[in-house]
């Protein structure tokens, strides 16, 4: 078992650059002859984000931070040129940033995220996932995520070891799209 790994760690620190002649390799390096059963074999490029696509703060279990989250998503979408995302981010982060403070539990970071799309999150220490809820008619709470539901193209929940992260995805517009293009 340990040569087989040994082998799979030397293939793949001089893989090619094509996923697909990768797993040649290591099939061909693995699997000389041919088996007798199905193989099945995963390989996956990943790619990290430049730093300047990723904006993050740590924000206190206090209900008077929602305001300076709005602030900081509103800054951070100017820096980015996205200004026309402001309103819907502002009231996306506000809704996920006060459902934080008032069902989760401390610390809270809020962080967006710049790539095919923006991404906000929010994290907390709660390992209760939210849910949406039909607000009745004279009810004064209960519209958050279906407010966040409705603006955004997708929303979820993910869990990690310290709680959980809740995230919501809008699509960026067309004309931000082209204008990257064209910096690259």
């Amino acid at each position: 078992m340990e040569s087989a790994l040994t082998l799979l760690c030397d293939v793949l620190a001089r893989a090619p650059a094509s996923l697909e002649e990768t797993c040649d390799e290591l099939l061909s390096a693995l699997l000389p002859s041919r088996p007798a059963d199905d193989v099945a074999l995963l390989v996956a490029q990943t790619g990290a984000l430049d730093a300047d696509h990723v904006a993050t703060w740590d924000l206190l279990s206090d209900p008077a931070v929602v305001s300076a989250a709005r602030l900081h998503a509103s800054d951070q979408l100017t820096a980015w040129g996205l200004e026309e995302l402001a309103f819907t981010t502002e009231l996306v982060v506000s809704e996920l940033v006060t459902n934080a403070i008032r069902y989760g539990k401390g610390p809270i970071q809020l962080r967006m995220i710049l790539q095919s799309a923006l991404t906000c999150e929010v994290s907390d220490a709660s390992s209760t996932a939210p849910h949406l809820r039909r607000a009745r008619v004279f009810d004064e709470g209960g519209r958050g995520l279906l407010l966040v539901a409705q603006l955004t193209e997708r929303w979820g929940t993910r869990h990690n070891r310290e709680g959980k992260v809740i995230w919501a995805e809008q699509q960026i517009p067309a004309s931000h799209d082209e204008a990257s293009s064209v910096l690259v």
